[in-house]
């Protein structure tokens, strides 16, 4: 096997390899463009079909569009009427928009470690972590693996909590025959650029409550009265009323197109991952790594992020220096996530230490998401796996010289 880049061979590609760039496709341009010749552009009828094709999609009663999956956050935690200081419980083991959500909530974000090797918050550990001041639940579906929901649903039920979940990398992720978005009180998904329904930026809000659906509609568009954005269609000038101070969080139809198509085909899109996912599962392992844990039983993996964690003593390099090295090779790979009570503005408002949270830590020091995307082809997958088995075999043959 050649010498990687850093140790001066030849790189596996000549071009790079983006990871997560879109798949992109000739009827969201097509549709794009009739938006623009149409007028309309901003928040009309395309955002209220890509809202109804994601209510059938999802089996949810309720579904609102957003310009992200944070606002869709900041949304729900408003609707669930924090007071200053109340709590909200997650896992520190996912992206600051969770958290952040939470303060702009006026709430307090309380962790609880997460399970090994999977970064889902441990149910086993929620109960002890609630006081007099909690009022939601807030699981992450992380990496498209569904959490444990009859456990945190019943937990909820009993103590009188709501459960919403962050769902940006679950649109396909069932749980027990059922979309993570029909179950709880409310579910928030996102399509950024990188997930696998995009619409450049979005997110879109699922609940089973009438009122709160009501409220995000009203909310997301400044506080105008429902249907506020229809004050100028065909039908003529309509008055609306300001009845909440709200916020500019709207989906425009710009956006929306995208997502039509997007929608439309993710079915297609997820059995092409799960393809990818199979090969690098056969291909990865021998390496001195961990694959994805296989889908709990009764769930559907939205198989939204390949993330292996490195056997960083094995290899004698920390995943920092591996991932360069994978950049060196020209393959693009993220890490999912650095979890945030290591960063710099929750270690030093809440008074955190690496240790609190020990499986978020070493998740943190390992974790390493690679390509997965329908847009790749057989040659890129073979480039991935090659620039992988090259760094191992580089890295493992340096720590037997050391010793």
């Amino acid at each position: 096997m050649s010498d990687p880049v850093i140790a001066g061979g030849s790189p596996v590609r000549k071009d790079y390899l983006i990871f997560g760039s879109p798949d992109i496709r000739q009827p969201e341009i097509d549709e794009v463009v009739a938006a623009l010749k149409s007028g309309w552009i901003g928040t009309g009828p395309r955002t209220t079909a890509f809202e109804d094709a994601f209510r059938q999609y999802s089996g949810s009663r309720f579904a609102r569009a957003v310009n992200s999956c944070t606002a869709a956050l900041h949304l729900t935690l408003l609707l669930a009427d924090l007071k200053e200081g109340d709590e909200v419980i997650t896992t520190p083991m996912t992206f600051a928009a969770t958290a952040n959500a939470i303060l702009h909530a006026r709430g307090r974000p309380v962790f609880v470690d997460c399970e090994w090797p999977t970064g889902l918050i441990d149910p086993g550990r929620i109960e002890a972590a609630i006081t007099p001041r909690t009022r939601v639940i807030l699981p992450i579906h992380l990496a498209g693996r569904a959490c444990e929901m009859e456990a945190i649903c019943d937990l909820a039920q009993r103590r009188g909590l709501l459960v919403i979940s962050d769902a940006a990398h679950a649109i396909e992720t069932r749980y027990k025959n059922r979309s993570v978005g029909a179950i709880g009180d409310a579910a928030c998904f996102s399509f950024y650029v990188t997930k696998n329904v995009t619409t450049g930026e979005g997110g879109m809000i699922t609940t089973e409550k009438s009122e709160w659906s009501n409220m995000v509609e009203v909310l997301a568009l400044h506080g105008q009265s429902r249907g506020a954005w229809k004050r100028y269609s065909d039908d003529g000038f309509k008055r609306y009323e300001v009845v909440a101070p709200g916020y500019k969080y709207n989906m425009t139809d710009m956006q929306a197109s995208l997502g039509l198509h997007q929608l439309a085909r993710v079915e297609e899109s997820l059995r092409q991952r799960e393809d990818i996912w199979a090969r690098y599962d056969r291909a990865f392992k021998d390496l001195p790594l961990l694959t994805p844990a296989p889908p709990q039983k009764g769930t559907r993996h939205a198989r939204h992020l390949y993330q292996v964690l490195l056997d960083t003593a094995r290899l004698c390099v920390s995943r920092d220096e591996f991932q360069n090295a994978l950049h060196r090779e020209n393959i693009g790979s993220g890490v999912h996530y650095v979890s945030i009570h290591l960063q710099e503005y929750y270690r030093r408002t809440f008074g955190f230490k690496a240790e609190d949270f020990p499986n978020a830590l070493k998740i943190s020091e390992r974790t390493l998401s690679l390509p997965l995307s329908p847009k790749l082809s057989d040659e890129d997958v073979n480039d991935v796996v090659a620039a992988m088995r090259k760094l191992c075999s580089y890295y493992v043959a340096r720590r037997s010289h050391a010793k």
